[in-house]
């Protein structure tokens, strides 16, 4: 870029002061010519008002026209001048005349100072301009330096960041626009290195959750063959199964939460009636569970999306609700201007306002002390994040009338 600006520079300025030149050498030559065709007209008006004759000189040609000369060396030029090289001479002349009784004189001045001046203003502009486009290179190479240098660094700063280095940040010191490039590469870096900590955290958290089950499988399957005659296949392999749908279940949610990070807004746009999707969630928390399932407020609300991520994502609330619960789920379900609002509540512990900022986190369980399998992985608030997301809706949590938590679902409601 810095040769690039300087080259331009270069040449805009040296076709600037090629023009220039050219045009200052055309004015001068006109501006003296014309002095000199005063001069002649001048010159010529004195000697036609006077008696005298005087004889030409190396540095003024006079002739006298009159009806009694013939053959007379130069024309009239008339009532202006005309520059011609008289016979005789290896020079230019300007002539002019003036009336004389009943003839004319013409009188001419040599062009050999306008030449002269001319050359010489020529000769310093062919060594001038030349060294006033080097003065105006090296000027223009100074100034880029000094204002990419901050850019330099920065390039040369980001290009020595590496995975293991995202910490580090560009200098951001100026208040022009290089600062403000400096400011924006830095929040840039910001998010990488969010981003890098956070796929970090995800990969091991995802590595500890599949560490559990593969361990539980080979404590099984070493006791079974160290000690066969104690083992029944059949606990065996409800061990195994049981261990392995565990699995199967954190793999389904890991890719749903992959795809929704790489396709963010692939969502299909069909009509779903989510009273529908709430009264089939309810029906299955009613034959799983022993828990009181209330439906008398969920009432008729449509909206586009998917229908089996909004499934997925009631579902979810409803197991989440169906976990911390002690006797109560309550589902609510209303349509107005402002979009469809649908409400999971029980009567649990609820959710203390310092963590409801981060229950939608992945692998988060605000209770330490539950188990895997009372639990989960701690990704199903999650996948109900991404799912509210991608369908341009808002989720929120409150305390229910009955102490515990309040999770609420804002989804825009088909037009």
């Amino acid at each position: 870029m810095r040769i690039r600006v300087t080259l331009a520079a270069v040449l805009v300025v040296g076709i600037a002061l090629v023009g220039g030149a050219l045009l200052l050498v055309a004015l001068l030559g006109n501006v003296l010519t014309g002095q000199v065709c005063q001069d002649s007209h001048e010159r010529a008006a004195q000697l036609a008002a006077g008696n005298d004759r005087p004889p030409s000189t190396a540095t003024e040609l006079i002739q006298w026209v009159d009806p009694a000369t013939a053959g007379a060396r130069i024309a009239s030029p008339g009532s202006g001048c005309v520059a011609v090289e008289p016979p005789g001479y290896t020079e230019d002349f300007v002539f002019a005349s003036a009336a004389s009784g009943a003839g004319e004189v013409i009188v001419g001045r040599p062009l050999v100072d306008v030449l002269d001046s001319t050359r010489f203003v020529r000769r310093v502009l062919v060594v001038g301009v030349p060294l006033m486009m080097g003065v105006v290179g090296g000027v223009t190479w100074l100034v880029t330096g000094r204002m990419l240098a901050p850019v330099t660094a920065i390039r040369r700063e980001v290009d020595e960041i590496t995975a293991a280095e995202l910490h580090r940040r560009v200098p951001a010191a100026r208040r022009d626009e290089v600062g403000r490039l400096a400011t924006t590469m830095n929040r840039m870096l910001d998010r990488l290195q969010r981003s890098h900590e956070s796929r970090l955290q995800f990969v091991s958290d995802a590595s500890h959750e599949l560490r559990s089950p593969i361990a539980t499988i080979r404590q099984h399957a070493e006791v079974a063959r160290a000690y066969p005659d104690r083992t029944c296949v059949a606990e065996l392999a409800a061990t195994v199964l049981a261990e392995d749908l565990r699995m199967q279940c954190l793999v389904d949610d890991l890719l749903l939460l992959a795809r929704a990070d790489e396709e963010p807004a692939g969502c299909p746009d069909t009509p779903v009636d989510l009273d529908d999707v709430v009264f089939a969630a309810a029906r299955k928390l009613r034959e799983a569970t022993n828990l009181t399932i209330e439906t008398a407020a969920v009432s008729a609300g449509q909206v586009r999306g998917d229908r089996a991520a909004l499934a997925r994502m009631v579902g979810n609330l409803a197991g989440n609700a169906a976990r911390h619960a002690r006797s109560l789920v309550t589902f609510s379900l209303s349509e107005s201007a402002g979009g469809v609002l649908l409400t999971v509540a029980d009567d649990g512990p609820g959710i203390a306002p310092a963590d409801r900022s981060r229950v939608f986190d992945r692998f988060v369980r605000l209770d330490a002390a539950r188990t895997r399998e009372s639990g989960g992985a701690g990704l199903g608030l999650a996948i109900v994040a991404k799912i509210v997301e991608s369908h341009g809706g808002t989720i929120e949590i409150d305390t229910s009338p009955t102490g515990g938590a309040s999770l609420v679902v804002n989804l825009p409601r088909a037009a």
